[in-house]
Formats: C-alpha cells, sequence, structure tokens
C-alpha cells in the first residue's frame, strides 16, 4: 500500500506495531499499511517468508512465533517490547480454516482451529495489555473477524465458531481495559487472496461470486489495511468495542437469487 493511498493524517512514526500473520495475504497488506504511515512493524508467523512486506523505504521485521501457544506469544510481545521499549498496536490477523466435515474432523484439528482461531488472540492481547497499559496515551487490539462468525460457517463450523468467539472478546476487553487500550474488530467479507482458486473456485465462480456483493467486486487486502489504520489512529480515539464491516455491502441472501432464476417469464 502506497503512501499516496493513506488519510493525511495517518501517523504512525515512532509507534510499534505487531501483525501476527503478516507476511501473507491481508495480514501483509496490513504490515504495509503501517509501514507506509512511518510505524515500525513487526510481523509473525511460524515460517520466514522469502521476502517480507516494505513500504516507503521501510521494511518488517520478522519474528518467529507459533501464537497457539500462551508461552510463545508471552515471549513474542516481550521481546518486541523490550527491542524498541513499547508497543502501541496488536493486529491479531493469523488465521483461517480449510474445508473439513464436521462430523468426521478429528477433535485435534478442532483443536488447532479453536486455538488458532480465538485462544492466540487471548493470549496475545493479554500480553501486549501489560505493555500498552504503561503508555500514557494507552494502545489498541485490532481482532481480524470474519463474516462467518455472524452467519453459518458450513465446512468451517470450528472457524466460524471461533469467529464468533473473537466479536464477544472485542466487546468484553473493550469495556474491561477502557480507557488505556481500545479493541476493535474488523469483520471480513470476501476477500481477493493468493489462492483465489483454492478458496473461491474457477475464475467464472469468483466473477460470479464478485458480482454478487453489492460493490462489485471482493475485498482487497488493502480494504482492510485502511480499516485497521483507522481504528489505531487518534482521530478513532472515542472508537472501542467495534466491529467494523468491510465486506463491500455483504453477501446477498440466496433466496432473492432463487426468486430470479425461477421468476415467470414475463406474459405483457
Amino acid at each position: 500500500m502506497s503512501s499516496a493511498t493513506l488519510p493525511a493524517s495517518t501517523n504512525f512514526v515512532g509507534r510499534v506495531v505487531i501483525v501476527t500473520g503478516g507476511t501473507k495475504g491481508i495480514g501483509r497488506a496490513i504490515a504495509e499499511g503501517f509501514l507506509g504511515a512511518g510505524a515500525v512493524v513487526v510481523v509473525c508467523a511460524r515460517t520466514e517468508p522469502d521476502s517480507l512486506p516494505h513500504a516507503n523505504g521501510n521494511k518488517a521485521i520478522f519474528m518467529q512465533c507459533d501464537v497457539r501457544t500462551a508461552a510463545a506469544c508471552i515471549d513474542l510481545l516481550d521481546r518486541v517490547g523490550e527491542e524498541h521499549g513499547r508497543v502501541d498496536v496488536l493486529v491479531n490477523n493469523a488465521g483461517g480454516s480449510p474445508h473439513v466435515d464436521a462430523a468426521t474432523v478429528s477433535p485435534r484439528f478442532s483443536d488447532a482451529i479453536i486455538n488458532l482461531n480465538l485462544m492466540a488472540p487471548i493470549y496475545l492481547s493479554q500480553a501486549a495489555y501489560r505493555w500498552m497499559a504503561k503508555l500514557p496515551e494507552g494502545g489498541n487490539i485490532i481482532n481480524i473477524a470474519s463474516v462467518s462468525g455472524r452467519r453459518p460457517s458450513p465446512g468451517t463450523a470450528a472457524y466460524g465458531a471461533a469467529k464468533a468467539g473473537l466479536l464477544s472478546l472485542t466487546a468484553s476487553l473493550a469495556q474491561e481495559w477502557a480507557p488505556k487500550v481500545r479493541v476493535n474488530a474488523i469483520i471480513v467479507g470476501l476477500i481477493e487472496t493468493e489462492k483465489a482458486e483454492e478458496t473461491y473456485g474457477s475464475l467464472e465462480a469468483q466473477e460470479a461470486i464478485a458480482a454478487s456483493v453489492p460493490m462489485k467486486r471482493m475485498g482487497r487486502g488493502e480494504d482492510i489495511a485502511r480499516a485497521a489504520l483507522y481504528l489505531a489512529n487518534p482521530t478513532a480515539t472515542f472508537v472501542t468495542g467495534a466491529q467494523l464491516e468491510v465486506h463491500g455491502g455483504g453477501e446477498t441472501p440466496l433466496f432473492l437469487d432463487l426468486i430470479k432464476r425461477y421468476a415467470k417469464p414475463d406474459q405483457s
């Protein structure tokens, strides 16, 4: 994301931002958005990528971390805090799930999905709070949620349940930790990804899906990055506990499509 796409008031020079899962996809776009705004950005994942997020001559710092374990999350936040003296923003972005059959999936798999999508944000947020509460201006936690947490999520039932829990967590922490730490969620809709065909099917299917969205396209990583920059900005100083929907107007109800598909020909 180039600086030209950022609001004029967006300035994070001197701020330290952590983006989990920030090496690819939405997380990479968020990391590049904050880098473009001048922040020091730390990204984490289980393995280091071939290239790191970069923008405006600034490059992200990589730290290895398996966010599914509490000890690793505490270690990550303490490493960042001790090396940079502060932690201003935490973006809990790491998450996801492959498509599985809820009737036959193993308990071990479900545990892993819940740990990644819900327990990790809990561990990381707890660890971040200790650093953010020390700052005179406080800190910001942004949870990357999903429309799957708002509607049925067949094929990714555990993921949807975890994302619903993440929205509840957001509201609860916002009340517990105000006014020192603001906690908000971004509800992400259908997004173009590097693995679009794996996620959405053929090119024809992707085009049909995009056409069904009121804004006539799927979302992009930079759309989520702009939302994160807004929520972390001092201009949003009274915004906490919010669930910001970034989904292009949402998914059209299936029954409307069926009505059109089976409508009788015009007899007039």
